[in-house]
């Protein structure tokens, strides 16, 4: 199993997402995170699962991803009735309702993992970070299957298992079976898409709760 190292606190790869997140410090309160955000989950768990990159009021300012948002009330509450989280929700990485908060058979992360501006990252800074994406997924040697919300994820990690988009073309609840195999079990691993669960894709009704929420049924199976 090779060894996983994330990004350092005051990783200065991208100047403009390095820049932003100096901009933020000054700016938010100190108890805010404003650096880059570590997976949460173990990394010999069968699911992961890849996001975007943190939202600013979100895992910027909790330090979890998909912590303190309206995408993350989505996600640890499907994550919950499907058995990969102990806790319904999680509003923040201190809140004395769920300071015991854990996953299981999961590990969360994201391409990228500065906030970027106007949550929207460059394809430069895309490319930049795709290395610990790249290093991570090669450490999760128990790995059966990667679900990835929205084209971003869907993309980067295409990058990382060096696969051909056009081969893997994104659509929501798009299922593939990687020519990748798993380290211990030698099992493929499935590639599972689904849109993002941002408060936009919520709000415009492109996701629902229920088509979310089968996408984690459906990668219950496999493990």
């Amino acid at each position: 199993m090779n060894n996983f190292t994330p990004p350092p606190k005051n990783c200065f790869l991208c100047p403009r997402l390095f820049q932003h997140l100096q901009n933020l410090r000054q700016n938010r309160p100190t108890s805010w995170k404003n650096q880059p955000v570590d997976a949460f989950g173990d990394i010999n768990s069968p699911l992961l699962i890849v996001g975007l990159a943190p939202g600013e009021k979100g895992a910027n300012r909790t330090g979890r991803p998909f912590t303190g948002d309206i995408a993350g009330k989505w996600l640890y509450s499907v994550l919950y009735e499907n058995g990969f989280s102990n806790v319904a929700e999680a509003t923040n990485i201190f809140d004395e309702l769920n300071p015991n908060l854990t996953l299981q058979n999961c590990r969360i992360t994201n391409a990228v993992r500065c906030v970027p501006p106007q949550n929207k990252p460059t394809n430069e800074e895309i490319l930049t970070c795709n290395k610990f994406l790249q290093d991570e997924i090669n450490a999760m040697s128990n790995l059966k299957i990667i679900v990835v919300l929205g084209q971003i994820a869907h993309k980067a990690v295409c990058k990382a298992l060096d696969l051909k988009i056009s081969q893997y073309k994104f659509a929501h609840a798009a299922e593939y079976v990687l020519p990748i195999k798993n380290i211990k079990a030698n099992e493929n691993i499935i590639l599972l898409c689904s849109y993002h669960c941002s408060g936009y894709n919520q709000a415009t009704k492109r996701l629902s709760y229920e088509d979310f929420w089968h996408i984690f049924c459906k990668a219950k199976k496999y493990i």
